[in-house]
């Protein structure tokens, strides 16, 4: 069998999957259907430094090959999740995990990010500058170069372990974005997050979703996530994290060969818990299909 082993901003991945931040919660649900210590690892549900409970139902719309999520980053807050969450993840996941944060200001980020940095089982923080679906923070640090640098610099200042700065879709130049982030020292890029969608109910002539607007995910976004990975990965030299749509083995090499070290799996978790497992158990058969011997040896295999 080929290797499917990838190296993650210094930390070895036994294969590069992972489940997308808010599609697996923090982990030990999903423990009681399979072993989840087949992933390479997952990144767990947006943290905020204060608890959320996130935006008003009906928050969730359904569309053709995907969907739209309002949810709002509705989290216990860092303390909780640190003195409950994560003891409870410990008893069923032995790898490092992946902790995703988000904030209203630049200080919310340093202070989550500061207070996860000292757990053990916290490998990178990845950094959501691209949250569509709260109103004064998320996305708003994360469509101007500077503003994200300036999140990037200031969660650096604080941390030890590896930063992945979450990037937008909705912006118009999501090259420039990137590289203001690797400047102020991030270790890595992670995109695409969801783009901005609406749904509109024919009978009521109101949008479905309270909060009007969220989230647009699934496989209908795949070309747009595999274009922007391209653009990232051959514009910066730190590694980046793959997502958008992707749902099968072969879309994982396909993110892979546009530039992905890893690749995250989102809105597939939702529909299937077992996506992931069975992506990773049908790497090896794919891998062979096309000839690959070891994944790491395709990252950005298309120039």
């Amino acid at each position: 069998m080929g290797s499917l082993n990838v190296n993650l901003c210094g930390i070895e991945l036994s294969n590069p999957i992972i489940p997308a931040s808010g599609t697996f919660g923090f982990g030990y649900e999903f423990a009681e259907l399979y072993d989840i210590n087949e992933l390479g690892t997952f990144s767990f549900k947006g943290t905020t430094r204060d608890p959320r409970f996130g935006n008003p139902t009906p928050r969730i719309a359904e569309c053709y090959s995907g969907m739209i999520n309002a949810v709002g980053l509705q989290n216990p807050g860092v303390e909780k999740v640190i003195s409950e969450e994560l003891p409870k993840l410990k008893t069923c996941f032995n790898k490092p995990v992946m902790a995703n944060v988000s904030g209203f200001s630049i200080e919310d980020y340093a202070y989550t990010c500061e207070k996860l940095d000292k757990e053990e089982q916290v490998g990178w923080l990845e950094v959501n500058v691209s949250c569509p679906n709260v109103h004064g923070g998320g996305m708003s640090f994360g469509t101007q170069p500077e503003a994200a640098a300036e999140v990037t610099k200031a969660v650096k200042a604080v941390t030890t372990k590896p930063v992945i700065i979450k990037l937008s879709p909705n912006v118009t130049d999501i090259v420039s974005i990137a590289k203001a982030c690797e400047e102020a020292g991030a270790d890595g890029i992670s995109l695409i997050n969801t783009l901005l969608g609406m749904r509109i109910n024919l009978r009521t002539r109101q949008p479905v979703i309270a909060n009007k607007m969220g989230g647009f995910s699934g496989p209908a976004i795949f070309p747009v996530a595999v274009r922007m990975v391209y653009q990232v990965a051959n514009a910066v030299n730190i590694p980046v994290v793959g997502m958008g749509g992707v749902s099968t083995a072969e879309d994982v090499i396909e993110m892979m060969l546009a530039g992905a070290t890893a690749v995250e799996v989102g809105a597939a978790n939702l529909i299937n818990p077992y996506a992931c497992r069975d992506i990773i158990r049908d790497l090896p058969k794919v891998m062979k299909k096309y000839g690959i011997n070891n994944l790491s040896e395709i990252i950005g295999g298309v120039k």
